[in-house]
């Protein structure tokens, strides 16, 4: 990378990552080196880029500007390097991966040293959020997400889908007893996502229709996995999806409840990429490696 491209991704990772120390971290350089190179970007710009202070940095509106410009020049230039790759040619590069918290350490995390050993020359750049991720604004390659596809230019390869299942811990029941209908979770304390959702509330079936129920309790959380590990614990009851509790399912380390009355559906999970004419290797690899290794039964 020449000092210009170098200089814009020092910039555009002080962004995404708050910090100076953020940026350095992940270009595996140190903050002030990484301050430097914004400084000569800014230099050579003659605009301010961002705000500095003790604590933080932000955006200037030149450096909004900037950013976005940038973000699609380092694209191009991604595009164009991948559009000299032969498919003889051995995958090689960066990936960039996003997966959902529990999703990522339940099955991604277990099958990439496999992946590793496949493709020695790609490095894997795995990001953990249960927060929705702009593929272009974040340089992501592939991005792993759960529930129905929005409208965009994304492309996406279905890995299965996962039912919800309602479950509490054994220690949790014998203290405060088993809910048998939904309105008997007024009185329980519910475990539930601290950000919002597409659909609010649990969902169950009443009757021929389904019905949504406002569930409270004295903790929340943005990952699925925060709440699987305090509903072992006997901290409450929690929705979560079959891929993430069935093991402790299985294991009697959670009951699962409310059975005929859970909603008969699954949420879809799938890997979205952009799409371009021409696939870079590390990438095709990567998405044929997720169906092989990854995919979910229906």
């Amino acid at each position: 990378m020449d000092n210009r491209t170098g200089e814009i991704e020092a910039f555009l990772r002080s962004v995404e990552g708050g910090s100076f120390a953020a940026a350095a971290k992940a270009l595996r350089q140190t903050p002030s080196a990484v301050s430097r190179s914004v400084a000569r970007l800014e230099a050579r710009l003659g605009v301010r880029l961002l705000t500095r202070t003790t604590r933080s940095l932000s955006v200037t509106p030149e450096g909004e500007k900037f950013r976005v410009q940038a973000q699609k020049l380092l694209l191009d230039l991604d595009e164009l390097e991948r559009s000299f790759t032969t498919d003889k040619s051995e995958p090689r590069g960066r990936l960039r991966v996003s997966a959902s918290t529990p999703f990522g350490i339940h099955r991604v995390i277990p099958v990439l040293p496999e992946f590793l050993q496949r493709y020695p020359k790609i490095t894997v750049d795995l990001s953990l959020t249960d927060a929705l991720v702009d593929l272009v604004s974040e340089r992501t390659d592939v991005a792993i997400r759960h529930g129905a596809l929005r409208d965009s230019s994304l492309r996406a390869r279905r890995l299965g889908s996962s039912r919800w299942l309602v479950v509490a811990a054994p220690e949790y029941l014998q203290r405060h007893g088993t809910p048998q209908t939904p309105a008997d979770l007024d009185r329980h304390n519910c475990l539930n996502f601290n950000y919002r959702r597409t659909i609010e509330g649990w969902t169950f079936r009443a009757g021929q229709r389904s019905k949504q129920f406002h569930v409270t309790g004295n903790f929340i959380a943005n990952s699925g996995e925060s709440l699987r590990l305090m509903c072992v614990g006997g901290a409450g009851i929690a929705r979560l999806a079959d891929f993430l509790v069935g093991d402790d399912v299985r294991a009697g380390r959670l009951v699962p409840l409310l059975q005929d009355h859970i909603k008969a559906d699954s949420e879809d999970i799938h890997a979205l990429y952009i799409g371009h004419a021409r696939l870079a290797a590390r990438v095709r690899v990567f998405m044929d490696f997720l169906v092989e290794r990854v995919s979910i039964a229906d």
